[in-house]
């Protein structure tokens, strides 16, 4: 859509794929601006959308700089860097050096500029980051230059597409936002057949480990049921604590002992899977323990550590006659650490793992009903969701095109590497989600920057 045609004009910060111009774009608006510091997203972006993104944010300097090299715009879009504020990172926030202090490269862009409006988007943990005040201070710092601003949770599921992927909002406007109301979740069911292509081939084969790791966890499935188990744990299921003995409550932890009594304390006791510890120096010692109780200064564990600890004890004693057999068989004192560790999500499904979707993380092969894809994340290769049999005809990687679609990106090109797609997509900002945003935003926007504006709102883009 050329400027002529169009209602409003947008810039969009830290671009990415391109998932805020997707949703304005079918709200009739034209980008004018992009930022994109990804040499192949920046390449990848003129492709999609025919338009050249700056390169790096930080070359704007000045407020002089920003005035010439950017374009006016009615709407400015941000989805700053979630990696200083997210809980699986440090959590440096705006003291992060690098990426922590690009919130107030927007902020500079926004005082200079003066859009008149902004939608910007962060992971959910930022509202709650340092108790609050990092929130606190994106509120006053964008109130000082003249915006209303309010902030709200939403995830894609909510409004029917099947990914539960949770991220704060944050939308502004020079004019108030008395009439705004944020869109209400349809609340729909959700399937992720819907996204699904039965015919496509997955870009790489699954590790013959984690296919063997995948049988030997449907295989206790099925011998949990014919054991007649009521219900399987809704703990993670931790198989290097069957047999174990090694003393974990308060502050009687292997490492507490080594430091206090040296490696003859844990004598009397078995590690991993029931292996005996006695006579062992302290480093063999170290290898027969799970990597959660071995941790060098972990003298007393969290609650939520211990529970986990005690509740698979138990459970195995509970069920021995059966693990113990499953244990000799399968071996899974063999596999990485993260393919001995399990998370059944499907409470009184059927017990077949082909019939969900399941994800490899350091946490456990986790399996989930096929409702909702596991959250997209910025992920790494082993992370991308694994489809059951039952859902697409064989076991295999959820493709790119197929995670484009959970983003509402199923129209736009992606990296060739696969590796390179699965990261942009987990970073990306769910186009759906931001058009709900957007609409009731932009409605009653008047320009200054000689557009016509507000009448075309919420209309479907023609082709």
């Amino acid at each position: 859509m050329d400027q002529a045609n169009a209602d409003f004009r947008f810039a969009d910060l830290f671009a990415g794929l391109g998932g805020f111009h997707v949703a304005l774009k079918d709200l009739r608006g034209v980008g004018v601006f992009a930022a994109e510091w990804d040499p192949t997203l920046n390449a990848l972006y003129q492709e999609n959308f025919e338009l050249e993104a700056w390169s790096d944010l930080n070359h704007l300097s000045d407020a002089e700089t920003i005035a010439r090299e950017i374009p006016d715009h009615d709407v400015l879009t941000a989805g700053f860097p979630c990696q200083p504020f997210s809980k699986a990172g440090e959590q440096l926030g705006f003291e992060h050096t690098l990426q922590g202090q690009l919130f107030f490269k927007v902020l500079d862009i926004l005082k200079e500029k003066k859009p008149r409006r902004f939608i910007l988007e962060n992971v959910p943990n930022i509202l709650k980051h340092k108790g609050g005040e990092t929130l606190d201070t994106i509120k006053r710092e964008v109130e000082s230059i003249g915006y209303a601003v309010k902030v709200h949770k939403f995830s894609p599921h909510e409004f029917g597409i099947p990914q539960i992927r949770e991220r704060a909002y944050f939308v502004g406007s020079l004019d108030g936002l008395d009439q705004f109301e944020w869109p209400v979740p349809t609340r729909r069911e959700t399937n992720i057949k819907t996204v699904l292509d039965r015919s496509a081939q997955a870009g790489r084969a699954i590790k013959p480990r984690t296919l063997q790791a995948i049988d030997m966890w449907d295989d206790f499935l099925r011998l949990s049921e014919v054991a007649k188990v009521e219900k399987l744990p809704s703990f993670p299921i931790w198989s290097m604590e069957f047999g174990a003995t090694y003393p974990f409550d308060d502050d009687a932890t292997p490492p507490a002992l080594w430091k206090a009594q040296g490696p003859q304390a844990l004598d009397h006791y078995l590690g991993s899977f029931g292996s005996p510890l006695r006579g062992l120096p302290e480093e063999s010692q170290y290898q027969q323990l799970p990597s959660h109780s071995r941790r060098r200064g972990d003298f007393k564990f969290p609650s939520w550590k211990q529970a986990f600890i005690r509740q698979n004890r138990d459970f195995y004693l509970a069920n021995d006659e059966w693990i113990a057999p499953w244990m000799k068989q399968w071996r899974p004192w063999s596999f990485p650490s993260s393919l001995q560790k399990f998370e059944w999500n499907v409470q009184g499904g059927v017990r077949q793992i082909d019939e969900y979707v399941l994800q490899v993380r350091a946490s456990g092969v986790r399996v989930k009903r096929p409702t909702t894809a596991p959250s997209l994340i910025a992920m790494t290769s082993t992370q991308v969701p694994i489809l059951g049999r039952e859902l697409v005809g064989v076991r295999r990687y959820m493709t790119p095109a197929e995670c484009a679609v959970l983003q509402s990106l199923g129209s736009l090109k992606l990296p060739d590497s696969d590796v390179h797609a699965y990261k942009a997509l987990g970073n990306a900002v769910n186009a759906s989600v931001v058009k709900a945003i957007a609409e009731p935003l932009l409605r009653g926007l008047s320009s200054s920057v000689g557009l016509p504006i507000g009448e075309g709102i919420g209309r479907k883009a023609k082709d």
